[in-house]
């Protein structure tokens, strides 16, 4: 995996070549990725989708993030980063039920490693229970939902924690998570980041 090509950018967005996946973050150039949220109700209530990351991962293993989301491979659009549901969540979705939130660049910077990410964001309206999302369990270790209330009062920093409740994985068996989660649980992308997909949220579903 380490040897798949990458397309890279500069800061405006225009492509600059290709490069080993394995030397993208190590030299900090900006690439493409595609990320999908799912947003469903809960008794009529906007509720987010967030997967919590497997133990074993290389980066932020163990942190609540994006429902689905994967690298763009140089010879793929964003159409191609579907597949990343299916792998992830064992979710067949069409990229024709997706809504599109456009390009939304942000970095995360940590000692020896810097992502600079043009992320292809995507919102899907969620029809499944829990119970029908089959995890990759090397990539994702569960699934929770946050209420959007929380969800946005949390990254506005109107709330210093907010509840989650989901399920992990853990070699097969299903237990159940109903506890609180502060900022420092979520994989530390920009704030911005996550401020403009609770807009895009807001704007489609409210």
């Amino acid at each position: 995996m380490n040897d798949e090509l990458l397309t890279t950018f500069d800061e405006q967005g225009n492509p600059t070549g290709t490069v080993p996946r394995s030397e993208v973050h190590r030299l900090g150039l900006w690439h493409e990725t595609f990320h999908c949220w799912f947003v469903g109700r809960d008794q009529q209530k906007l509720t987010v989708y967030l997967q919590l990351r497997s133990a074993e991962k290389r980066d932020y293993a163990g942190l609540l993030d994006i429902t689905a989301a994967g690298h763009l491979l140089a010879h793929e659009t964003p159409e191609d980063g579907i597949r990343e549901v299916q792998e992830e969540l064992g979710i067949t979705v069409g990229f024709d039920e997706l809504v599109p939130l456009g390009i939304v660049p942000y970095k995360m910077e940590t000692e020896g490693f810097s992502d600079k990410e043009r992320a292809n964001v995507y919102l899907f309206s969620n029809p499944y229970p829990l119970e029908a999302f089959q995890l990759q369990e090397d990539e994702v270790a569960g699934i929770v939902t946050v209420s959007f209330s929380d969800f946005r009062r949390l990254w506005e920093g109107e709330a210093a924690a907010i509840r989650i409740r989901g399920f992990r994985m853990d070699s097969g068996i299903r237990t159940e998570i109903d506890e609180m989660a502060e900022i420092g649980r979520f994989v530390p992308h920009e704030a911005v980041y996550y401020l403009r997909v609770i807009e895009g949220i807001a704007a489609a579903f409210l």
